[in-house]
């Protein structure tokens, strides 16, 4: 069976989503007004419903986020917003409070029952058995955690084969476990399960032994490279990944533009190697006025993480912002500029950066060029001969990228031909007929047909063929053949919206998900967790899960409670985990980090698990 591939693209907003859609995404998930996972990135359900009319042209779909967790009294605000998003016509939620898969017990049951449900990776996905127990919820997609490696994708596709696996293939990295971080909340009472992440782990550490010795100073020690998976798309593919998401619901329209470009393109050069074996997943094809291109891109440096296992090189420890692409070393430098050994070309308004010292990123402006030399807005003070080079703004690449950059088409065949009492013209299954008169054409009019019936301007569709009868010698006027141009335009219109929506009229004839009744029965995938994992932050995800009051840690922090479960290691990263071939340190443990302002984390070293825990100081 050919199975379909789809690239999931974020939306900040709507321009978002349409520019994702236009550069080769056959799924976008966007924010609704409340209750996403990035709080600042909301959006109303009449953009969302204007997207769904957008991407549906090209049977694309739209997943809306609604993946934080709900206080009591957000329940019926958010069974308010479920009505709202079904009639906005979107194909699938993300959640991750389980209020939402609905209680048959209590007098609460969400609308999530004519909505399909798609697991957020805030519901902590990492093994075979959650993965297994959410599908018995009724979820028809998990999304997988960024932690886990092509052979494990490959062991849960093989051990649940009958539910879609979503995996993220490029965008920033959460050092955390998604779901079972708490840093945020502890230090700045801002949940990141409430969409109001503060970075904690973009922040600058000490790292600290027992003994008060300082190992490492003032370096951004949890802070992870993005991640870029687009030379392993083939691979997740075969391992039984569904869709490849793309990370970024707070980017602008241009890193959506780009990455989106490059990483499908990338998917369909996969589909024309395995024609046989893999197809894209929505409808039309694009062409970009530019080269896509993800080292120009907002990156922190890129890093495939744990695909292939454990590496040593995917945090960036000097420094959490973007540094782009390598353009050269300085060579030469004078009072007011400098020239650069290289081959890359400049423009005036480039953004470059260097490092000065170990986690001391500095940047400038260039002012003007001529040539390899550069006349900067303000000579950095740090300059000097020999120091690497980055580019971290592109003013060509980004001018290309802020006018309208791709076109996306639908390939038609059209058919025209007579019948009884006038004609009718056709598109695969779709066929659209007028009365008319026959009337016999004094000369041939093939050439005004073909040039009046593939006028298909602003449509998403493009003509690749015209076929009429030989015989066909009909004089037809040319108001009647744009008559027909139009009615049938916009019955493919209508039938790739229904054609997208398919799934979801048929789950609200239902009335009821399928399997929801028996999920209730079903016992808790991780029943060794302390109880704030769970994240219960209302009574209706306390019923759901047996328990008496909700536990979430938002609701009841405990000073015993792990702040992070991280798959990144400090002491593999720094070469110390004997494990791993490591040498043997000479600190004493246990270690923490500790904050500019003297906080400080205490660090456990799980090794049975592979895992680096984080909790506060006082434990």
């Amino acid at each position: 069976m050919i199975r379909p591939l789809e690239l999931l693209a974020p939306a900040k907003n709507l321009a978002c989503g349409i520019a994702a859609i236009d550069h080769g995404a056959d799924a976008v998930y966007i924010g609704a007004p409340r209750f996403g996972a990035r709080a600042s990135a909301g959006n109303s359900v009449a953009d969302i419903a204007s997207l769904c009319d957008y991407a549906h042209q090209f049977q694309a779909k739209v997943y809306v986020t609604v993946n934080t967790i709900i206080f009591d009294d957000e329940l019926e605000a958010t069974r308010q917003l479920l009505t709202e998003l079904a009639d906005a016509r979107v194909d699938a939620i993300l959640v991750q409070d389980m209020a939402l898969v609905g209680n048959p017990a209590s007098s609460f049951l969400p609308l999530t029952s004519s909505l399909p449900l798609h697991a957020s990776t805030q519901t902590d996905n990492r093994t075979a058995e959650k993965v297994a127990w959410l599908r018995d919820l009724g979820f028809k997609r998990v999304v997988l955690a960024r932690e886990l490696s092509i052979d494990e994708i490959r062991a849960i596709h093989e051990a649940v084969p009958d539910v879609e696996l979503e995996v993220f293939v490029h965008g920033a990295l959460c050092v955390s476990y998604s779901g079972q971080c708490y840093a945020s909340q502890y230090c700045f009472g801002r949940s990141a399960n409430r969409g109001e992440c503060a970075q904690f782990c973009r922040m600058q550490f000490d790292l600290v032994d027992a003994d008060g010795r300082v190992i490492e100073h003032n370096r951004y020690l949890l802070s992870l490279k993005d991640l870029s998976q687009i030379d392993n798309l083939e691979a997740l593919a075969e391992a039984g990944a569904t869709s490849f998401k793309i990370e970024g619901r707070l980017k602008d329209a241009d890193y959506v533009k780009n990455v989106t470009a490059a990483y499908s393109e990338r998917l369909n050069l996969l589909v024309r190697r395995h024609p046989d074996r893999y197809r894209r997943a929505s409808l039309g094809h694009c062409r970009y006025t530019f080269t896509p291109d993800l080292q120009k891109t907002f990156n922190r440096g890129y890093t495939n993480y744990f695909a292939n296992g454990r590496r040593p090189d995917i945090a960036s420890f000097d420094t959490p912002k973007a540094i782009g692409e390598f353009v050269g070393t300085v060579k030469e430098i004078r009072r007011d500029s400098f020239t650069v050994a290289g081959t890359a070309r400049f423009a005036n308004g480039d953004g470059l950066c260097f490092f000065a010292s170990p986690s001391a990123l500095q940047g400038f402006r260039v002012n003007r060029v001529e040539g390899n030399r550069l006349f900067p807005q303000h000579m950095p003070e740090k300059l000097r001969p020999g120091l690497r080079l980055y580019r971290n703004s592109d003013q060509e690449f980004d001018r290309l990228l802020s006018r309208p950059s791709a076109e996306r088409k639908i390939p038609v065949t059209l058919s025209l031909r007579p019948t009884p009492d006038g004609f009718a013209l056709s598109s695969g299954d779709v066929t659209v007929s007028i009365q008319s008169e026959h009337q016999t054409a004094e000369k041939p009019q093939r050439e005004n047909i073909v040039r009046q019936l593939t006028k298909l301007g602003n449509t998403p569709y493009e003509c690749h063929d015209v076929n009429i009868p030989a015989d066909f010698n009909y004089f037809i006027p040319s108001s009647q053949l744009a008559e027909l141009r139009r009615e049938l335009v916009g019955r493919m219109g209508m039938m790739g919206r229904v054609g997208t929506m398919g799934r979801v009229s048929e789950m609200c004839n239902m009335g009821v998900r399928g399997d929801v009744h028996s999920a209730h029965s079903a016992h808790i995938a991780h029943p060794t967790y302390p109880i704030h994992l769970y994240n219960i932050a209302n009574r209706e995800a306390a019923a759901f899960y047996g328990v008496s009051t909700p536990s979430a840690y938002e609701l009841h922090p405990t000073p015993e409670a792990v702040l992070m479960q991280c798959r990144h290691c400090l002491r593999y990263a720094l070469g110390f985990c004997v494990r791993h071939g490591g040498r043997r340190p000479d600190w004493h443990e246990p270690l923490s980090l500790r904050l500019g302002d003297g906080r400080m984390f205490r660090l456990e070293f799980d090794c049975r698990h592979c895992q680096m825990n984080i909790y506060a100081s006082n434990t």
